[in-house]
C-alpha cells in the first residue's frame, strides 16, 4: 500500500500498459532487499548499460513496523518463552512472507520504451524500427535469499527491542545489556523520520510540487534522515550526479553531488551551499542525548555510566552500519549509438555510497559519548530496581 501510494504521487499510475502493479512489485522486491536485473538496448542500432541498486525504505520501514507487531503481540507479559515456541511463532510468517515474495518476484518484469524526442537520432531509430528500451526482471533466487535474510533479522531486532516480550530462558541475563539501547536508537531512528514526515508536509504545503514531496516520504524518506543522522555526528558520504537524472530532493545534496568527479559530502561541504546545514549537528546532539538518557532510565538502577556507555556505543555503531548499507544508491543508463558513444541527453548516473568506517566509528564514539552522559543525568531518576534508603532508621533496644 505504501509503495503503490508512492508511485502514484510519483506519476507512476500513467504509466502505459497496465505496467504499474509490476512497477510496485519491484518497489516490494527491491524494499525486501530482493535484486532486480535491468536491461536495455535499441536492437542492433543502440546498446545501453543499466543498472539500478536502491532501496526504498520507506516502504521496508512500514514492512517491517507492521510483521513486527504481528510476530511480537501474542508474546506480550511474559518473561520467559521456550525457543520451539518462539520458532512456532516466526515459521509461519516466514513462509507467509517467502511466497508473498516469490509473487512479487514473478510480477516484477516489464519493458518500457525511451523517447528520444524530436533529435535526430530519434529519427533514425524510428525509421530503423529500433527505439531504445528499457526493463526490469526480478532475480528470484537472490530475492527468496535477501528476503530471508530480511525477515530473520527483523524478527531479531524485534526481540531485542521489545521489553514485554519473553526471551529463552538462556537469554534473559542479556536483557539489561541489550535491550534498553537497542530500544532507545530504534526509538532515535524512528524520531528522525517522524521530525522527516514533519518537515515534508510543511515543504509540500508551501513549497509546490506536493506530489513529488509526497513521493519522497513515501518512497525514501529513511534514506534522506538516517543519512543526516550520520552527517550530524560527523560522518560522511561521497558521490556524484550526472545527467538527466537526479535526486528528487533535498537540491542542496544534488547540488553538491552534481559532476562528474565524485564528490565528498558532509556538513561542512553542505553549509558552503546552505549555512542552516548546521543544524543537522545541533539536532543530532540533542537526540542522541535524549537516546543516552530513555537507555539509562529503561536499564535497572546498578548499570554503571560507562556500562551503558559500551551498550549504546554498540547498537549506535550497528544501526549505522545498517544505515550505510541499506542507504547506497546506484543508479545509472548509459545509451550507445552504433557503439560509437552516449546519446546526449539519455545518459547519466547517480551514485551515493557512505564512507563506512569513518561513520560507524563516529557512530561507537558518539553513541558511548551519549550512553556515559545519558548515564550520569539519569541518577535522579527514577529507575527499575532501584531501592531508596528510608532518611533515618531506628533501631529497638531492649528493656
Amino acid at each position: 500500500m505504501v509503495a503503490a501510494a508512492g508511485l502514484m504521487c510519483a506519476g507512476a499510475g500513467d504509466l502505459p500498459g497496465g505496467a504499474f502493479p509490476h512497477v510496485v512489485a519491484a518497489v516490494v522486491v527491491m524494499a525486501a532487499g530482493g535484486s532486480l536485473e535491468v536491461s536495455g538496448g535499441a536492437g542492433s542500432l543502440a546498446g545501453a548499460d543499466v543498472s539500478l541498486s536502491v532501496v526504498p525504505l520507506s516502504v521496508s520501514l512500514a514492512g517491517a513496523l507492521v510483521t513486527g507487531y504481528l510476530f511480537l503481540r501474542p508474546l506480550h507479559n511474559r518473561a520467559v518463552a521456550r525457543p520451539l515456541e518462539l520458532i512456532g511463532r516466526a515459521v509461519p510468517l516466514v513462509v507467509l512472507w517467502l511466497l508473498a515474495l516469490t509473487g512479487a518476484a514473478f510480477l516484477a518484469r516489464e519493458t518500457f520504451g525511451i523517447s528520444t524526442g524530436d533529435s535526430p537520432i530519434g529519427t533514425i531509430t524510428e525509421l530503423l524500427d529500433a527505439a531504445p528500451t528499457v526493463g526490469f526482471e526480478a532475480d528470484l533466487p537472490a530475492t527468496l535469499l535477501y528476503g530471508l535474510l530480511w525477515i530473520l533479522g527483523l524478527l531479531l531486532i524485534a526481540l531485542l527491542v521489545s521489553r514485554r516480550a519473553p526471551l529463552p530462558a538462556g537469554l534473559v541475563r542479556f536483557h539489561t545489556a541489550l535491550r534498553p539501547a537497542a530500544f532507545a536508537t530504534m526509538l532515535l531512528l524512528l524520531a528522525y523520520v517522524v521530525a522527516g514526515v514533519a518537515v515534508g508536509v510543511v515543504v509540500a504545503a508551501t513549497q509546490g510540487h506536493a506530489d513529488r514531496t509526497l513521493a519522497v516520504i513515501l518512497l525514501g524518506l529513511p534514506n534522506l534522515v538516517w543519512l543526516a543522522l550520520t552527517l550530524g555526528f560527523g560522518g560522511a558520504w561521497e558521490g556524484n550526479v550526472e545527467g538527466p537524472f537526479g535526486l528528487p530532493m533535498p537540491q542542496l545534496l544534488d547540488q553538491v553531488l552534481r559532476g562528474s568527479d565524485p564528490s565528498r559530502i558532509d556538513v561542512a561541504t553542505l553549509a558552503e551551499q546552505d549555512s542552516r546545514a548546521w543544524w543537522l549537528v545541533a539536532v543530532a546532539a540533542v537526540l542522541l542525548l535524549g537516546t543516552g538518557v530513555l537507555a539509562a532510565v529503561r536499564s535497572p538502577a546498578h548499570v554503571r555510566p560507562w556500562q551503558h556507555a559500551l551498550h549504546l556505543g554498540v547498537a549506535l555503531a550497528l544501526a549505522t552500519l545498517a544505515v550505510c548499507l541499506l542507504g547506497r544508491i546506484q543508479a545509472q543508463f548509459g545509451l550507445s549509438l552504433l557503439g560509437i558513444g552516449e546519446v546526449d541527453g539519455l545518459s547519466g548516473q547517480v551514485q551515493l555510497r557512505p564512507v563506512l568506517w569513518r561513520n560507524v566509528g563516529l557512530g561507537l564514539l558518539w553513541g558511548a559519548v551519549a550512553g556515559f552522559a545519558g548515564g550520569l543525568l539519569a541518577r535522579p531518576l527514577h529507575r527499575g530496581g532501584r531501592v531508596d534508603e528510608p532518611a533515618t532508621a531506628t533501631r529497638a533496644t531492649p528493656e
